[in-house]
């Protein structure tokens, strides 16, 4: 098996005489650092003639721990690592000593063979293991432990490893980094060259972790025209599918043409030529809508999965609220003042004027929302409602969005709550086991935060609700709008949808004793909050962001826990308004993983690009992956990392929902630290303590709702570490950012083809 890395013969190419490089041949021990886009890497290598490791840097694209190298390249000194080798190229070897081949196999190379196994391995086969691996991997179950399913995974694990290498020397040739060549092989095997050679922007739709920008330096690598259709098109779905990152469910169609024109560097007549090429093929979708002028329609162009979504969710709640039958027919005639005397009676709490209204219009609308902010009783007015309907005997189904939510609504309600995806039975490729065809069989479905809901997971949702049936949407409309596109409960609230709802707006007493509440209503207001002589919401003033980070971690590492007695891993989240930055989730993720889950000799840790992964450490989903655990693992679900099993290649997370989820190593760059996350992947979730580093660095975040968002999370302690000037920006900051969708005028105007 052998590799070589791209960029040997420029020299030569060009008709110069190369510079003539050093080899050195040496056993890869450990790589520090690794850039999976550019490949570079800083590793430490063994030359086995005893004394330190040696730091060896650059193209080590592919190069795995224990494989044995014969690099090509210069002797260097750096300033402050001292002296090191510069790698052009290098090739692997397979090791000839006992000792390397135990390291090259125990490495983790090849799936099912770990430290444990390896020895074993080369103990009974010695110097031919290798061979027998190769050529007669059968003989593998005369090793003790090794059964016949163990010893046909390694067989099958080798001959694998063997291919991707080739591939690898194809793929690296045209810039493609170790852990995207992995993928690819995997999503293509024998035709990943092809493809790669031919359609490489198909790259960036068939696998996770290649965007159009990878796709597009490979494309030019293998000689696609700058200005070819092919390269135009791709470029027109990407800005679309950078928009609906962002929250867009379309883009006007001149924004479109103007982005496109700015990130392909093409004439503009080529796009818009590109653009109706895609609109006839139905790449895309062309519809106008209203604008901020009703006067002015727009010329709205949608991905075709967001533009079916956003119909069908329109038409399926208008089919809905229009139901010639009612499930809960039972309260449309009902005595409202006997029926609240026996929920007082049963409760020993009697309801506010607003809370009586929403109990009321849940049980007697086919669709209603809740609305409110924190201490308004929402959470009271929903177990009331759940109260009455079981009380008649109704089927109450109770969901959220994400595992702490449901478990919050459980705890509320007395009731079984679960997951949108549990309760829909997502399968792999995000098709749900109960749409239109097989509902739900419920009278009443309650969604709490559902102000995270976006709009692929709404339409998948409200298709699931019968006919007849009841649809209570809950949640606080001025919290930030879904980590997706959409901004689904804000657009169902708008003026002159027919959807019904009522909003909460008393604070109860007890709530408004509690400094976090006070302060988000404050906040809410447009008002500074209150940081004196509160024992539950505090300011640590730092307006330096490196000053902040460091008091951050600090925060939450020693003074809390001191004075609280938290626990810092699952008490307290600290909620950073952007992942870049001193003071950003990113850096804040070093910092606190340092503080609470060091590395030790005793603690199994697996690297991966640039993180470092530990058991112990809190980590988060950051791609809805369909094919992981019973019915999926989404974007924003939090975990804890439990197991490194070297043999298998495979990391273990426990997720917020109790489940056991195995990741391959290769699969890593799904999961990210979440010691501190961003306030918007916060939404939804509820934690005993809030820790918000808030500076001037993140200026252009500094938003109301933001702040809101974050503050909202926290059940009993705030603390912001940050500048009072940043806190006054935010709060002064209104503006929610205006999505571009047109749920609200399609519900108010009641057209849109059948439901998709």
């Amino acid at each position: 098996m052998s590799t070589t890395a791209a960029g040997g013969a420029a020299d030569t190419a060009a008709g110069r005489a190369p510079f003539q490089l050093a080899v050195l041949e040496a056993v890869l021990e450990r790589i520090t650092y690794a850039n999976e886009e550019t490949g570079y890497t800083v590793a430490r290598v063994d030359t086995g003639r005893g004394g330190d490791l040696l730091t060896v840097v650059g193209a080590l694209l592919g190069a795995q721990p224990g494989e044995s190298l014969r690099m090509r390249g210069r002797w260097g000194s750096h300033p402050q690592y001292g002296r090191q080798f510069q790698v052009e190229d290098y090739t692997t070897v397979l090791p000839a000593s006992i000792q390397g081949i135990q390291r090259y196999l125990g490495s983790g190379l090849v799936k099912g063979i770990g430290p444990r196994f390896a020895e074993r391995i080369v103990d009974h086969f010695g110097l031919t293991a290798l061979d027998v691996i190769e050529n007669t991997p059968e003989r593998l179950i005369e090793v003790p432990g090794l059964g016949p399913k163990r010893t046909k995974a390694i067989a099958a694990a080798w001959d694998e490893q063997k291919a991707i290498k080739e591939v690898m020397v194809f793929l690296q040739g045209v810039g493609v980094s170790t852990s995207l060549a992995v993928k690819i092989y995997k999503q293509y095997g024998d035709a990943s060259i092809g493809v790669v050679r031919t359609e490489p922007y198909r790259l960036a739709t068939d696998v996770w972790g290649i965007g159009f920008r990878t796709a597009d330096v490979i494309a030019q690598a293998v000689g696609i025209p700058h200005d070819s259709p092919q390269r135009i098109k791709a470029g027109l779905l990407f800005t679309l599918s950078e928009a609906t990152d962002g929250g867009h469910c379309f883009l006007p169609e001149n924004q479109l043409i103007s982005d496109a024109v700015r990130i392909l560097a093409v004439d503009t007549g080529a796009v818009i030529e590109a653009l109706a090429e895609l609109v006839a093929e139905e790449g895309v979708t062309r519809e106008e809508v209203p604008g901020e002028d009703p006067q002015q329609p727009v010329a709205a162009v949608y991905l075709v999965p967001f533009h079916r979504a956003e119909v069908s969710v329109a038409n399926q709640l208008l089919r809905l609220l229009r139901a010639d039958t009612d499930r809960l027919e039972a309260f449309a005639d009902v005595d409202w003042e006997r029926a609240l005397g026996w929920l007082h009676g049963r409760t020993g709490v009697e309801l506010a004027e607003g809370q009586r209204a929403a109990v009321t219009l849940a049980l007697t609308s086919r669709v209603a929302v809740l609305t409110g902010g924190p201490g308004c009783g929402k959470s009271f007015t929903v177990r009331s409602i759940v109260e009455l309907a079981r009380a008649r005997r109704a089927k109450v189904v109770l969901t959220a969005p994400t595992g702490r939510a449901a478990k919050r609504l459980a705890e509320l309600t007395g009731h079984e709550a679960s997951t949108v995806h549990r309760l829909l039975e997502l399968r792999p490729g995000g098709d749900a086991a109960f749409d239109r065809d097989r509902p739900l069989d419920a009278d009443l479905v309650v969604v709490d935060e559902s102000s995270m809901v976006d709009l692929l997971l709404a339409n998948k949702l409200v298709k699931a609700v019968a006919p007849g049936a009841h649809l209570l949407l809950v949640g606080d409309v001025d919290q930030l709008p879904s980590v997706g596109a959409g901004q689904v409960l804000r657009d169902l609230l708008a003026p002159g949808t027919p959807i019904p709802h009522v909003r909460l707006t008393q604070v109860f007493r007890q709530a408004s004793e509690s400094g976090v509440v006070t302060n988000a209503h404050r906040i809410n207001r447009g008002e500074q909050p209150h940081v004196r002589g509160l024992d539950d919401f505090f300011l640590f003033a730092a307006e330096d962001a490196e000053q902040a980070a460091a008091l951050t971690a600090d925060v939450v590492a020693r003074r809390i826990p001191a004075k609280f007695g938290l626990d810092p891993r699952r008490d307290i989240q600290v909620l950073a308004p952007m992942h870049r930055g001193p003071a950003g989730a990113g850096a804040l993720n070093i910092a606190l993983q340092e503080a609470l889950t060091p590395a030790r000799p005793d603690r199994a840790e697996r690297r991966f690009g640039g993180r470092v992964f530990r058991v112990g450490d809190k980590v988060t989903q950051v791609r809805n992956n369909y094919d992981k655990g019973a019915n999926g693992v989404f974007n924003g679900t939090l975990g804890v990392v439990t197991a490194l099993d070297e043999d298998n290649q495979t990391l273990t997370v426990r997720t917020e929902e109790d489940e056991d989820v195995d990741y391959a190593f290769t699969e890593l760059d799904e999961l990210v630290h979440a010691y501190a996350v961003t306030i918007h992947r916060s939404q939804g979730s509820e934690y005993p303590a809030v820790v918000i580093p808030l500076t001037a660095s993140a200026w252009m975040m500094l938003q109301r709702n933001l702040l809101y968002t974050a503050v909202t999370r926290a059940k009993r302690l705030v603390v912001i570490v940050g500048s009072r000037r940043a806190i006054g920006q935010a709060v002064r900051s209104a503006g929610h950012g205006q999505r571009h969708t047109s749920l609200a005028h399609r519900l108010r105007t009641a057209v849109g083809s059948a439901g998709s």
